[in-house]
């Protein structure tokens, strides 16, 4: 039940970036289109609904519901917890939901709080931030479902990849997919302002936090995964 909630919140996410992607494209090239007032809260409800498919996701390996073909290929019934809790992301598939919930995460954060770009740049940066998500919802779905059942249903798990039964895996993967990702809103903030040609000192003090917050993110999870690497590696022997 959750595991197919999980699908269907995945599925209305990414019918609303197609959506919010053709209203931005008609605001921008017509302001005052009626479409306009709606770029912001599909941006805002899109983001709500990735989270609620990364919420059931990780749900589904924290109960261990091996229905889910995910689950039985990267958990088992007897790992500690939090390698069950971890283990959501510690694939490739739930990697890729991580990465588009942070993306979806961004764009409606974006769009509740930003209110110093002049609208049109804003509704441009929505728009680009809304094409680049929907190429990874469509990647997602069509070739890398995290959702996808399995029958019959195995007795146990296959267990967690052991290089990442670590606790590292916990806050190493988030901290750096905020940072990563996080740079997609630089990105959008850079598109939209080619596409209306308002550059100036306010675009560049609306730009600075998002930046800055994705670089201490991405500073963050490097350093993290350094230590990490280093202490799997055994390298402290050497010392």
């Amino acid at each position: 039940m959750i595991a197919s909630l999980g699908l269907a919140a995945l599925w209305f996410a990414a019918t609303l970036a197609l959506l919010q992607l053709a209203a931005g494209a008609m605001s921008v090239r017509q302001p005052g289109h009626p479409l306009t007032t709606l770029v912001r809260p599909l941006a805002v409800v899109q983001g709500a609904l990735v989270s609620i498919a990364f919420a059931a996701l990780v749900w589904v390996f924290c109960v261990t519901d091996l229905s889910v073909l995910l689950v039985a290929k990267n958990s088992h019934s007897a790992k500690p917890f939090l390698y069950k809790f971890a283990g959501a992301w510690g694939n490739h598939e739930g990697s890729m939901l991580l990465w588009v919930m942070v993306m979806g995460l961004s764009g409606g954060f974006l769009a509740l709080v930003e209110k110093r770009l002049p609208e049109r740049t804003m509704l441009a940066t929505l728009t680009s931030q809304a094409f680049v998500s929907l190429g990874f919802y469509a990647f997602l779905l069509l070739s890398s479902n995290p959702f996808t059942r399995i029958d019959p249903v195995p007795a146990d798990g296959m267990g967690l990849n052991p290089l990442l039964q670590d606790p590292g895996l916990a806050f190493h993967p988030p901290t750096l997919y905020f940072g990563y990702v996080g740079l997609s809103v630089a990105f959008s903030f850079a598109v939209g302002a080619l596409l209306t040609r308002e550059v100036g000192p306010a675009f560049a003090r609306a730009m600075r936090p998002w930046v800055l917050g994705a670089w201490i993110f991405l500073t963050v999870g490097i350093t993290a995964g350094s230590y990490w690497a280093y202490y799997e590696l055994g390298w402290g022997g050497w010392w």
